[in-house]
């Protein structure tokens, strides 16, 4: 199967990307260089979907240009959500025995399940697949259950964040405070808004273990797939609450801004589905290491990528307004970098407005300036290159005619190379 990178210049710009993973050290200068991928291999048209530029402007010239999105092989982003659409039917009728009151919960958390990249599972079914694993529906439902534990996050999230937005719609504890205005309810909407959105992201969390326990996977795969799951809750969790600590605790550090990210988003986004994708096939620890190796430093890229969409990102792409970050006061590496490199004045800058939920779109741009003339900017792009180099580096270990390689190597660009 052929995935979206360009098969000519677009595959010589990847294993240019490797050779000076080899070359240079992470953290270097300049291990990769995105304008020429840009250039000769991808054009984002949408959120994590690419064709080449050749390919867009003539396709029918060019159609051995135009490859499949590995988020789309075997039918994978359109199977992942007829599970989750039967598996929110199937407990409909449940929710409604309770009180047909309860149905806003699950008619929520329905509109939050529609779209989303799912990644998660992408990664959990490539590592499935790199293990030597078969595609399976059982297969395939275990690995759809990681979009329940990620609704869960986003939602209590945005809780967490006070983010009115999610994928440019209110944000599940706005929709609940609406509903509490509008009905002229007693006491406080806000309050009321809140506890409904724990309690959705609750039940999303109860989910995401009752469709892994149901999915039909065998006993053994089960077992291996549990432990890794319960270990990667576990990371989740500590990493919401470090990045939660950071926001009161403020001057945040390069060191400091690395372990959240690593804990709140790199394992959790794409090591951890690896390693479950690869136990339900009974992976060695050779290969876990592999997955490590890839999906550590591909994580933090992509959580890099966020940080900075979070500043820089078009709201019309994203579904946040923007500079939602700087209005949330996120201690991401961006603001870690200007602490330790910004002059007074920028520094004063950020101190002061840093943080307000009341920015206008002028100071917004005043602060995004800061980020980008002290070089913090540069040097958080510098890094996910440094960290994609990585990643692309470690899958060499695997078999180059392997269906799951070329899948993991299109998701890391897919993945960093993002607009959304």
């Amino acid at each position: 199967m052929t995935f979206g990178l360009n098969r000519t210049r677009g595959v010589e710009s990847v294993n240019e990307i490797r050779s000076q993973a080899r070359t240079k050290p992470l953290g270097g200068c300049v291990p990769c260089n995105w304008a020429q991928l840009t250039k000769y291999s991808l054009k984002v048209i949408s959120p994590l979907f690419y064709l080449t530029e050749s390919a867009r402007n003539a396709p029918n010239q060019y159609p051995e240009l135009v490859g499949i999105n590995p988020l789309d092989a075997n039918g994978l982003r359109a199977r992942i959500q007829t599970n989750l659409d039967a598996f929110v039917t199937d407990h409909r009728a449940l929710m409604a025995a309770v009180s047909p009151d309860t149905l806003p919960l699950i008619e929520s958390l329905e509109g939050l399940l529609v779209g989303g990249k799912r990644l998660r599972p992408a990664f959990a079914y490539w590592g499935h697949q790199a293990a030597g694993g078969q595609d399976s529906d059982s297969v395939l439902r275990a690995c759809a259950s990681l979009e329940f534990l990620q609704a869960c996050a986003l939602i209590h999230d945005d809780v967490m964040d006070a983010s009115d937005t999610r994928r440019g719609k209110p944000a599940i504890h706005k929709q609940f405070e609406t509903k509490h205005t509008s009905s002229n309810w007693n006491g406080s909407a806000k309050l009321f808004g809140e506890g409904a959105a724990i309690l959705v992201g609750d039940l999303a969390l109860s989910w995401a273990d009752e469709m892994l326990l149901t999915s039909g996977i065998s006993g053994d795969s089960l077992t291996r797939a549990k432990a890794v799951y319960d270990v990667m809750r576990t990371e989740l969790m500590a990493g919401q609450y470090l990045d939660l600590l950071e926001q009161v605790r403020g001057d945040i550090t390069l060191d400091r801004a690395e372990t959240v990210i690593r804990f709140k988003s790199a394992k959790y986004t794409i090591e951890r589905p690896l390693h479950m994708g690869a136990a339900i096939a009974g992976a060695n620890n050779e290969l876990t290491q592999v997955l490590s190796d890839y999906g550590l430093a591909l994580g933090e890229a992509f959580q890099l990528r966020d940080d900075l969409l979070g500043v820089f990102g078009d709201s019309s792409v994203t579904g946040k307004p923007a500079g939602d970050d700087l209005r949330e006061g996120k201690q991401t590496m961006l603001i870690a970098y200007a602490n330790a490199n910004a002059d007074e004045t920028q520094k004063n800058l950020l101190t002061e407005y840093l943080g307000k939920p009341e920015l206008s779109p002028e100071t917004i741009s005043e602060l995004q300036k800061v980020l980008l003339d002290c070089g913090a900017h540069d040097f958080v792009e510098t890094r996910i290159s440094d960290y994609l180099a990585k990643s692309l580096a470690a899958l060499e270990a695997l078999d180059e005619a392997s269906e799951a390689k070329s899948a993991l190597t299109e998701l890391a660009i897919l993945a960093t190379k993002r607009s959304a």
